[in-house]
């Protein structure tokens, strides 16, 4: 992150991806500006939760005017995450996390998956995209030796929260949960639920408002 992020509300944080990914979609249909009522009729939050969103970064926008897209592209990619090559560990080779080892998605230049991890003998040993994968039992020394904060979880929903105990032990910081379980993790430990309610949301938005553009 690039700004004070302790003074910062936890809640606002979670919200600059959802912003990012709406401000992205803003941009690939050639729109230059956005106000607050449009970004909370596309994402159902609340105007004055955008504005007070904004506010914590310093002056984005201007009344009257609204937000220039690429001022906020930039602004927002900055703040998801910094210059430096962020490795990233995908847990659960089933059909999504071969999907997502394949395509190895990113946000963000720098993001990228360096290591998978299954408990199937079957999967074990396959390399999936370029990555091969590994046993679980190899999985807390390989985070920990390779100093990766952060887990993308796709195993099926009964294993999610034994897996997440187990990331936490290893000293995961951030876990993106595919699964359908809410895991739990302790404060410190942040917890990114994808939401495909929000996502259907976002979609429907564009193509009542921007089917002709």
């Amino acid at each position: 992150m690039t700004t004070h992020n302790e003074k910062i509300p936890r809640a606002t944080l979670k919200r600059l991806p959802l912003y990012y990914r709406f401000i992205n979609t803003l941009k690939s249909k050639g729109i230059e500006r956005v106000n607050s009522k449009t970004i909370s009729a596309g994402l159902n939050i609340d105007s004055a939760t955008i504005r007070r969103d904004f506010s914590y970064f310093g002056e984005l926008g201007k009344k009257g005017y609204g937000y220039n897209i690429d001022s906020l592209l930039h602004f927002f990619k900055q703040e998801i995450s910094d210059n430096d090559e962020i490795k990233i560990a995908i847990v659960g080779v089933g059909n999504l996390g071969k999907a997502l080892l394949t395509y190895n998605f990113s946000i963000h230049d720098e993001l990228t998956i360096t290591e998978a991890f299954d408990i199937r003998d079957d999967i074990i040993g396959q390399t999936v995209g370029d990555i091969k994968v590994k046993d679980m039992r190899d999985m807390p020394a390989t985070l920990r030796d390779e100093n990766i904060d952060i887990v993308v979880l796709t195993t099926p929903e009964n294993a999610a929260q034994t897996v997440t105990d187990q990331l936490v032990e290893a000293g995961v910081k951030g876990i993106l949960n595919f699964t359908p379980s809410r895991v739990v993790a302790p404060e410190e430990v942040h917890v990114h639920h994808i939401d495909l309610g929000i996502e259907l949301q976002s979609l429907l938005f564009f193509m009542r408002n921007y089917q002709n553009k």
